[in-house]
């Protein structure tokens, strides 16, 4: 039995107003993109590693890696039209008899709590499907049609995190569904087949690095 865990980095960089993709930005002088690897290293050193990227961006890395001594072995996939394809691609690279969880992670979330990690893939090993979560500390209002808007209950809802977690049957299964513009994530994937998704709590660490502001407190957050 082995374990994987699927990273997708597919980022552009756009809202970060940089050329530099955002995955392979520096924090504190290490590419955010080593620094989520490395969180699954430290959590299990035989994890296997697959990370997607789209083709373009392959070179780079591997520039990267280089000047950076960086040797955690990856098994690079290509990415896709959207993250359902990427994910997909991922996948592929994972023996179809194989027999264990994987886990599919943001590579731009470089803050995932080693006890959360953990928690997602025992919880999935048991269950079948995993996700972290944390609850929502804003205000809520839902927005209507006609413009109105009312408060809703927060504690109905949570906030989704990755890494997400499935036995590797359960997601081999999932995506060998056609596409759907439904599919926001990979638990949306799963719950399309009718299996039922566990919650475990997440850290509120555990942030997609989306904008400048992310970068500022990425600091205080290592």
């Amino acid at each position: 039995m082995t374990d994987y865990i699927i990273i997708v980095a597919g980022g552009k960089g756009l809202r970060m107003g940089s050329d530099i993709p955002k995955q392979f930005l520096p924090i504190e002088g290490i590419p955010v993109l080593m620094r989520t690897i490395r969180r699954f290293h430290e959590y299990a050193p035989g994890l296997g590693i697959i990370l997607v990227l789209p083709t373009s961006q392959q070179a780079y890395w591997q520039e990267l890696c280089h000047d950076y001594q960086f040797d955690i072995p990856c098994t690079i996939a290509d990415g896709g039209e959207t993250r359902f394809h990427s994910v997909s691609n991922g996948l592929a690279h994972i023996p179809d008899d194989a027999q264990g969880v994987v886990g599919v992670h943001d590579g731009v979330r470089p803050f995932p709590a080693i006890e959360v990690i953990s928690r997602c893939y025992e919880t999935a090993r048991t269950t079948g499907a995993a996700i972290p979560v944390i609850p929502v500390v804003e205000t809520l209002r839902k927005m209507e049609a006609d413009g109105s808007s009312q408060t809703v209950p927060r504690s109905a809802y949570r906030l989704v995190q990755t890494p997400q977690t499935f036995d590797i049957q359960l997601l081999k299964r999932a995506y060998s569904q056609p596409y759907s513009d439904a599919f926001t994530d990979d638990a949306s994937v799963v719950e399309h087949l009718g299996h039922g998704i566990s919650l475990v709590e997440g850290n509120r660490e555990n942030i997609k690095l989306t904008t400048p502001f992310d970068l500022q407190i990425a600091p205080t957050l290592i």
